[in-house]
């Protein structure tokens, strides 16, 4: 199947039917194509831009930076710009990942004292 309706693209992406509308109107989607009604039609490219939004924006990058990597993706002549930006994100994923292992590592020794409180 390759064409979806907003619904469809909405339950397999888990993106709201309004976050959908909003990531069109903000240049980070689209153009969505429309039937001769004027309903959107998703393709199965189209769900695969939104599965690469959905990780970008669930590992925390910006909206604004969504944006910028949107647009280069518009010209085959971006590619360093765009490796550049997902560098750039990636060092930010890594030290929040750095920042969550030290504090798992004090919950953890929380734990232990606990567990030695407890006779276990």
């Amino acid at each position: 199947m390759d064409e979806y309706t907003p619904a469809q693209v909405a339950e397999a992406t888990g993106f709201s039917l309004d976050t959908l509308r909003y990531y069109e109107k903000e240049g980070l989607i689209g153009p969505v194509e429309r039937t001769v009604g004027g309903r959107r039609r998703y393709r199965s490219s189209d769900l695969a831009w939104l599965d690469l939004i959905k990780c970008l924006r669930d590992t925390g990058m910006p909206i604004a930076d969504l944006k910028r990597y949107s647009r280069l993706s518009e010209d085959d002549s971006t590619l360093a710009e765009r490796f550049a930006l997902l560098e750039a994100h990636d060092r930010v994923v890594q030290a929040e990942i750095d920042r969550l292992r030290e504090r798992q590592h004090r919950l953890h020794e929380k734990m232990a004292w606990y567990r030695e409180q407890l006779g276990g």
